[in-house]
């Protein structure tokens, strides 16, 4: 009797302590926080997300993964409901990706911000604000998989056309060109390597003319220098007052004056003496026309005039044609 109450008594200790245990852990694990429910929506498929898997925002762990599934009104669509501590900046431009962890192909809720908006988005626990799911990098990989296949086919089909046994000749011989192209170039490396004494010797040569030149170009230019510097002595002489300019000036002033007067004074006075000449010489023309039919006029004088028409003793006969 006695060992059956030390064996009820173990057993109810042992209760105890599993209760206690128990309890202990449910206040440990017990988390206070106040969360607001959001719901990520895709259309592709969310492979390795499980419920109670991690939701980071910015790489900051921020909730958990509640529950995943289909929406009702579109069955091809997933609908995966997180909660997050409402002190996450979910707004507007917020988006969701999926990340996975090493090795172990387990995902978690990756949240970014485009930064576009600053309203913080509301939650709704019984109709939760829907968040887009975007394709991540191996999503995207994933999808293109096939056309990367493709790529990599056409890329060795056309591989195994370059290297077909027509090519190949070809290439034998171009590479065979490319010898014979380097052994012209030894060849004439060579023949560069004695000429180029020659060419140093006629460049030598070339330096000392181009250096006489130099040396005769610097005199030529000393005496452009004395001549420039004659031609400034000569101008600045001829510039000064009282030098040839200043009295080729007066010169003029003076040739000036000479013409004012020989216009005003000795020009008129010479229209004078060739208008008393011209008539001296008609005088002296008509003087000798009448010598010249009446010579005797000379002795007996002119004699009387001629009767004009209408005076007596007037002929017609009388008038010389």
């Amino acid at each position: 009797m006695e060992n059956k109450s030390h064996a009820l008594a173990a057993g109810t200790f042992v209760v105890v302590l599993l209760a206690l245990l128990v309890g202990m852990a449910v206040w440990l694990t017990r988390d206070n926080r106040e969360f607001r429910i959001y719901e990520l929506s895709s259309q592709a498929a969310v492979t390795g997300l499980q419920p109670q898997a991690a939701v980071r925002f910015k790489g900051v762990n921020v909730g958990k993964v509640t529950t995943i599934g289909f929406d009702p009104l579109n069955p091809s669509q997933v609908l995966v409901r997180i909660a997050v501590n409402e002190l996450t900046p979910i707004t507007a431009s917020t988006f969701a990706t999926l990340g996975f962890q090493g090795v172990t192909g387990l995902a978690f809720v990756q949240l970014d911000d485009t930064g576009k908006s600053k309203a913080i988005l509301p939650d709704n626990p019984t109709a939760p604000t829907r968040i887009p799911i975007q394709p991540s990098l191996l999503s995207k990989l994933s999808d293109q998989g096939e056309s990367i296949l493709l790529q990599l086919e056409e890329t060795s089909r056309r591989m195994n056309q370059l290297l077909s046994p027509e090519n190949q000749k070809v290439l034998i011989g171009t590479l065979d060109s490319l010898g014979q192209a380097g052994a012209s170039i030894a060849k004439l490396s060579s023949q560069a390597d004695q000429a180029l004494p020659l060419l140093v010797l006629e460049a030598n040569i070339t330096l000392k003319a181009l250096q006489d030149t130099s040396a005769r170009v610097s005199v030529s230019a000393d005496e452009a220098r004395a001549s420039a510097r004659a031609f400034k002595v000569v101008t600045e002489r001829m510039n000064e007052p009282g030098g040839t300019l200043d009295k080729l000036s007066q010169g003029v002033d003076t040739l000036a004056i000479t013409g004012q007067t020989l216009n005003a004074a000795t020009l008129p006075r010479l229209n004078r003496a060739v208008d008393d000449a011209a008539r001296a010489t008609r005088q002296v023309g008509r003087a000798a026309s009448i010598i010249t039919d009446n010579p005797q006029s000379l002795i007996y004088g002119s004699g009387p005039a001629l009767p004009g028409p209408g005076e007596p003793g007037f002929s017609a006969d009388t008038v010389k044609p």
